[in-house]
């Protein structure tokens, strides 16, 4: 055989090599517009009880309803990764947020509209899932999670101009923008699928009926503890049982993976109630005007999100150890100049601490606990990753009205 055949011959072995990984900016894309979509109601919410016909204090159930259905979505659909791999994970979100927006766009009724903002935050979960499970690196992770953060941030003022130039209707719709990703993100991450396994039916039942008691503590404290407590104990047993499913149990015995969850739920929940507390501690004790409050807020939350990302690319040659006493240290600092400070800049400036913290420990926690699993469980853990820094923002907010707002 000839030279040029036996190159001929090894050449298709190329073909075996891995898929290259998604390019970050679609990854950004498919992930990032959930977090606009999910603070677009928080300046139009009169608008949209009067279109509805229901009073503001009724219509900010769908505020509840999106957190809510976000909380649960992100581990269903990463339980959905693991058992049928990212292919099925990306249909399923994709069709959720497909329906939710439809009806969103078109319920002329309250109940209709809550089942539409419920569709859209687990499919927006799933691609959310979907986009943390292909990034792969802290580095990309912070281009994604320092993208919600922007979004996020930016989704208040882009909600008010779109429902005053449009329709409120058009302002919820704007997560739907991730489904652009959704073929570029496919085409890119085809890979041979897990083997099929029997789905943990009960197991994610429990977790669901967990997540959703945490959830509405804030609303009805007593009764959503006592639901909680007896979720998760009927949750223990079940792992028992089947250690494996869905939530494995394996997990709940990792330090490494119960250390980033913990500090990212304590990160989290810090910065949702400083969001909440800090326009009205800045009106309580200078003479800014709402105004200026608003504008300083926003700048300081884009400034947060940024800085989240530098601290994600040098996460790597800092040390899990560094990386914690960084995040735990701003963290900290951010809540004891809220407490205490009485100039509008400094406590914009625990603002621009408190997302650098929640953000960045998004990022780079979320890699670690993703690192403390077996490659079979990751998506699994990364869903429960991200549940629990959810869950700070239900408890946040609450923490906030108690404190400050009341």
């Amino acid at each position: 055989m000839s030279i040029a055949a036996a190159r001929t011959v090894v050449r298709p072995a190329d073909a075996a090599a891995p898929p290259r990984q998604v390019p970050v900016l679609w990854l950004a894309l498919l992930a990032t517009p959930i977090a606009a979509g999910a603070n677009a109601p928080v300046l139009i919410l009169p608008d949209m009880g009067r279109s509805l016909g229901v009073s503001t204090a009724t219509v900010t159930w769908l505020v509840t309803a999106f957190a809510w259905a976000m909380s649960i979505g992100t581990p269903l659909l990463s339980g959905l990764i693991r058992q049928r791999g990212v292919a099925a994970a990306l249909k399923v979100g994709s069709a959720f947020v497909v329906a939710g927006t439809a009806l969103v766009s078109f319920a002329p009724w309250l109940p209709l509209t809550l089942l539409g903002r419920a569709g859209q935050a687990i499919g927006g979960a799933g691609l959310v899932a979907v986009a943390l499970n292909l990034a792969g690196s802290a580095k990309r992770m912070g281009v994604i999670t320092s993208g919600f953060g922007i979004l996020g941030a930016s989704g208040p003022l882009l909600g008010q101009q779109l429902s005053s130039s449009v329709s409120w209707r058009l302002s919820l719709a704007v997560s739907a923008l991730s489904l652009l990703a959704v073929p570029v993100v496919a085409r890119h991450a085809k890979s041979a699928p897990p083997a099929p396994s029997t789905f943990d039916v009960r197991g994610a039942g429990l977790l669901v009926a967990l997540a959703t008691s945490l959830v509405l503590i804030p609303k009805a404290p007593l009764p959503a503890l006592g639901a909680a407590l007896v979720a998760a104990a009927f949750l223990g047993v079940h792992l028992k049982k089947r250690p494996e499913g869905f939530v494995p149990a394996a997990l709940l015995r990792s330090r490494a993976f119960l250390t980033a969850s913990a500090v990212a739920l304590t990160l989290s929940t810090s910065y949702f109630a400083l969001l909440f507390a800090v326009p009205q501690l800045i009106k309580d004790r200078t003479d800014w005007s709402v105004g200026a409050v608003g504008t300083g807020q926003l700048v300081a939350m884009l400034a947060g999100s940024v800085l989240s990302w530098l601290l994600a690319a040098a996460s790597a040659r800092m040390g899990r150890r560094s990386v914690y006493g960084m995040l735990l240290g701003v963290g900290i600092t951010a809540a004891v100049v809220a407490v205490f400070a009485s100039w509008a800049p400094l406590l914009l400036l625990a603002t621009t601490a408190a997302i650098f913290s929640a953000t960045g420990s998004n990022a780079c926690l979320a890699m670690y606990a993703g690192q403390a699993s077996p490659a079979p469980q990751r998506p699994s853990a990364i869903g429960l990753f991200v549940l629990a820094y959810q869950l700070g923002g239900a408890l946040g907010p609450a923490i906030a009205a108690l404190l400050v707002l009341s």
